[in-house]
């Protein structure tokens, strides 16, 4: 019976229990009777329409090329929200030749993490790609997914992360970010290699961006699931640069002071709603550009962001900032914002995750080399 069905609903989505029994020729009441004692495989509406649950679907990224956050948002995009969706098994295809910048992987970290934490199944499949595979076993990757998670063809038994850890000027692998008990020993590492990497002239940047970031995600992150942060060299790259990445799986910046702009900061409140661009995407880069708004009333707070930007401005980063359904970037050149980019309704994913790409200039490049 239960392949009938799935067939008279593959044909004709939307049927009622009437419609099926007629099609089959079977008593309504059997028929009622099966698909409420199957609702795994089968879903219903108000109006007691039936259609098939889709069990499983797959999230394929780009082959033989390098994926970014752009080509990440990419693939997610063309399915719905795998943490929305009804699907209960979600799939992340890594097919031949697809490398993930570092950006791309704290994305698929988080997420991977969240749709394990809502129950879903999740399998990430590196048959096909094997080095991809081992670049995220020496990033530490494994070790911050959720056991949980079925790796394909096989998770790897040792962890060359921790086997090789500090062994290599270009990286510094995945470090957790636990809210309870943060290890401030993380920052001050990833500042000393940063430094190492670009200059005596970056410490001051590096350790104001690094200190800030971590410890607002342990302070305000309220997520039961750890943040991380992770540095790489991209000494190949066209454009020579080092990325860092922060994410989290909390409340997101936005969202919590949205609550209290009205009450305390009413200009700010007023400013935006009279504001054609999109109200989260205006506070957000007023959070990161003016400072000074923030949960608590301490006077001094609010400022950690935006000291990160400035920072970051002067050296002429670029910045990401993935909120929940939404992206902006910054963009400078000559110490001045030269481009402001944002993008809405992407595929949900809780939380934080910034982006900061510092270049180096060819002298730099000479005295690493």
């Amino acid at each position: 019976m239960h392949i009938r069905i799935e067939k008279a609903l593959l044909d004709n989505p939307g049927w009622k229990a009437k419609d099926i029994a007629k099609e089959l020729d079977l008593n309504k009441k059997e028929i009622n009777s099966f698909l409420y004692e199957n609702t795994k495989f089968f879903k219903v509406d108000e109006e007691y329409r039936w259609t098939l649950k889709k069990l499983k679907f797959h999230i394929e990224f780009a082959t033989d090329c390098w994926i970014d956050c752009s080509k990440f948002e990419k693939a997610l995009s063309k399915l719905e929200s795998p943490l929305d969706s009804e699907t209960e098994t979600i799939i992340f295809l890594i097919p031949k030749g697809c490398n993930l910048l570092l950006e791309a992987v704290a994305r698929l970290m988080a997420l991977a993490n969240q749709l394990v934490y809502k129950n879903k199944n999740v399998i990430l499949d590196f048959t096909k790609c094997s080095t991809t595979l081992h670049y995220l076993n020496r990033m530490g990757f494994f070790e911050h997914i959720s056991t949980d998670i079925k790796v394909l063809p096989r998770r790897p038994k040792t962890s060359t992360a921790e086997t090789y850890k500090g062994n290599s000027e270009k990286v510094i692998e995945f470090g957790a970010i636990d809210i309870l008990e943060p290890d401030d020993a993380i920052p001050v590492d990833l500042k000393k290699r940063f430094v190492v990497l670009a200059g005596e002239k970056y410490s001051a940047a590096a350790s104001t961006i690094l200190s800030e970031l971590f410890w607002n995600v342990s302070e305000h992150s309220e997520s039961p699931l750890p943040g991380f942060i992770a540095l790489q060299h991209y000494a190949q790259s066209k454009t020579p640069h080092i990325q860092t990445v922060i994410s989290d799986s909390g409340n997101g910046i936005v969202e919590p002071l949205k609550l209290i702009l009205d009450k305390r900061y009413p200009l700010v409140a007023k400013e935006i709603e009279s504001s054609e661009i999109n109200a989260d995407v205006l506070l957000l880069k007023k959070i990161f550009l003016d400072g000074h708004i923030s949960k608590t009333k301490i006077k001094e707070r609010g400022l950690g962001i935006s000291s990160s930007n400035a920072h970051a401005a002067k050296f002429d980063a670029n910045i990401s900032v993935r909120q929940e359904t939404f992206e902006v970037k910054f963009i400078y050149k000559n110490g001045e914002l030269f481009k402001f980019w944002y993008e809405l309704d992407k595929a949900r994913i809780l939380g934080t995750h910034i982006c900061f790409d510092f270049f180096l200039d060819e002298t730099q490049q000479l005295s690493l080399n």
